[in-house]
């Protein structure tokens, strides 16, 4: 089959004005080329190392946000294209959360898992972030929490979260401290 690409914000989350990310795609491929899109406009192609290839955002502006995607070539043929991938620049108003995990950031496959992000703010939804995925998990409202059952391997890795006000002007945090959680 084809390969498949996967396209990420490293470090995730919404980027403030004159902030910095880079738009990371991997793919399980051989020796082609990326290139990256943001809507039907194409960028230049990315700087990479085997297969993954990187696009930096520094000093961003509104200009940067928009949907991203990465095709990947070889020899000028598109053999695969990512999922979208949206980018958001916003003014980061509240303080920054705090995240914790319990039991602890070491665990064993099948154990449960529950990240708590704590915000000094009243009336927030947070996001829980997990580096190299695209989707972020919309944390419960009641506590900030977020339960994981059952973990995987697949669930190892840094994670973060972000929080907003449930107004109608949203207003954003900045992002967490970072975790990285270990399954064994």
């Amino acid at each position: 089959g084809a390969p498949t690409i996967s396209i990420f914000l490293k470090p995730p989350g919404v980027i403030p004005p004159g902030g910095s990310t880079t738009i990371c795609c991997i793919c399980q491929c051989s020796y082609g080329s990326f290139v990256l899109y943001k809507g039907s406009h194409q960028l230049r192609a990315l700087e990479q190392s085997g297969s993954r290839a990187e696009f930096s955002i520094s000093n961003a502006t509104y200009e940067d946000r928009g949907t991203y995607h990465c095709h990947y070539l070889e020899g000028g043929t598109v053999l695969a294209r990512s999922d979208d991938l949206e980018v958001s620049v916003e003014e980061i108003r509240l303080p920054r959360p705090h995240l914790s995990v319990l039991p602890g950031h070491e665990v064993s496959v099948g154990a449960d898992v529950m990240f708590r992000c704590t915000t000094t703010q009243p009336s927030t939804g947070c996001y829980l972030y997990l580096e190299g995925q695209m989707r972020a998990q919309l944390l419960s409202r009641e506590q900030g929490d977020y339960n994981l059952s059952h973990v995987q391997n697949s669930d190892s890795g840094r994670y973060s979260c972000q929080c907003y006000t449930m107004s109608a002007s949203r207003e954003w945090s900045a992002v967490s401290n970072t975790l990285d959680l270990v399954v064994r």
